[in-house]
């Protein structure tokens, strides 16, 4: 009967469910859910049984970056911060973990099963949640960031699971830290064509090498996957604080930045940051895509920490070492006294070899630097 259910609606600290084979499953795109509970009205509640500690599954042997987050982030949350790790492939004994990662063949949300390497198995956050942009095959940390994700974030934020910012650092996150290690995990390249140089330092390459090395023995396998739960740990941890602390409130001084670059020069295309060492560019492509500016900015001026000033170029896009406009080829190399006669503009620094960017004793001094550049 109706009135033997309790239809609670609440707000849920996993902001997110979808369907799972006729199941409703935690995810990242909606923000209540719906719990339905028999009540009788007079019957006693049962009693309780003797609480047992949760456990996590995961593979044994050589460990890699995906497993070692998974975990660590499970164990931030409240219903897993006790839990026992269990490193087996033995899937009998699998079957006896509360939440198993990476191993076991099986993606299921609805019975905490967190594999990816089935041949099955093609999901992005954009599949799972086509409202979310990366397409990226997931990793079993890509998993349990997309099902856990939100509730983690808004816990260490301190701040509801469906405020604006924990979305935002919710995406941040994911896009700069997580995506990298879901598509190193899956042998995903970075980009097409032969690679110029190889990156050793990444953070799954650190892991790695925590392993016990092929000629060394008696080594504690455990003991060097908690230093890998650690070195990943520390890592995450401090992303949320820097995109909380750091990188947020910088939006702000851009925007202004932007809404007042026709007050720096008549052009439109320099904006000067009145605070330096502001973290600018991903705000500054964001604010141009949402304002639709035209002309596109090319230089950005700031103060350095010499009591000087700075004028950077902007990419083409984020992440590239390309430039909009780069600094001219007659100054680029030219230091001092030597750039200054060149330049014609007293109090010049440097400009550097490849041209992105350049330093002046004074503001007025780079803001013509960044003038005559536009010429």
């Amino acid at each position: 009967m109706l009135n033997k259910l309790d239809f609670l609606v609440r707000q849920s600290t996993r902001l997110v469910f979808i369907t799972f084979k006729k199941k409703q499953i935690p995810c990242a795109c909606k923000q209540f859910s719906f719990i339905t509970s028999n009540m009788t009205g007079t019957k006693e509640s049962p009693p309780k049984k003797p609480h047992l500690s949760k456990k996590i599954g995961t593979h044994n042997g050589k460990f890699h970056c995906d497993e070692a987050l998974a975990c660590f982030m499970l164990k931030l949350l409240d219903e897993y911060k006790d839990a026992e790790i269990i490193r087996t492939r033995d899937q009998a004994i699998l079957d006896t973990c509360d939440i198993v990662v990476d191993v076991g063949g099986t993606y299921d949300p609805s019975k905490h099963r967190y594999d990816h390497h089935q041949r099955t198995f093609n999901e992005s956050m954009n599949s799972l949640c086509p409202e979310k942009k990366w397409v990226t095959k997931l990793s079993s940390a890509g998993l349990v960031y997309f099902h856990f994700g939100v509730e983690i974030i808004a816990k260490q934020l301190n701040l509801p699971a469906d405020d604006h910012i924990t979305k935002v650092i919710f995406d941040k996150v994911y896009e700069n830290f997580m995506e990298e290690i879901d598509a190193i995990d899956n042998g995903i390249n970075q980009a097409e064509g032969e690679l110029r140089y190889q990156i050793t330092t990444n953070l799954s390459s650190r892991v790695n090498i925590l392993n016990p090395g092929w000629n060394e023995k008696d080594v504690d396998v455990q003991l060097q996957f908690d230093k890998a739960m650690k070195l990943v740990g520390e890592e995450f941890m401090e992303r949320i604080t820097y995109y909380q602390n750091g990188w947020l409130p910088a939006r702000e001084f851009v925007a202004e930045a932007v809404k007042n670059r026709f007050e720096v020069d008549s052009s439109g295309r320099i904006i000067y940051l009145k605070e330096g060492g502001v973290p600018w560019k991903d705000h500054l492509y964001t604010l141009e895509e949402e304002q639709n500016l035209s002309p596109l900015l090319v230089y950005v001026l700031f103060a350095d920490q010499n009591n000087g000033w700075r004028v950077q170029c902007v990419s083409k896009k984020l992440g590239s070492f390309e430039n909009r406009l780069s600094l001219p080829e007659e100054w680029r190399g030219l230091r001092d006294e030597e750039l200054s006669e060149k330049s014609g503009i007293p109090g010049c620094i440097f400009v550097h070899a490849s041209g992105f960017i350049g330093g002046n004793k004074t503001f007025e001094g780079v803001l013509e630097m960044a003038r005559k550049s536009l010429d």
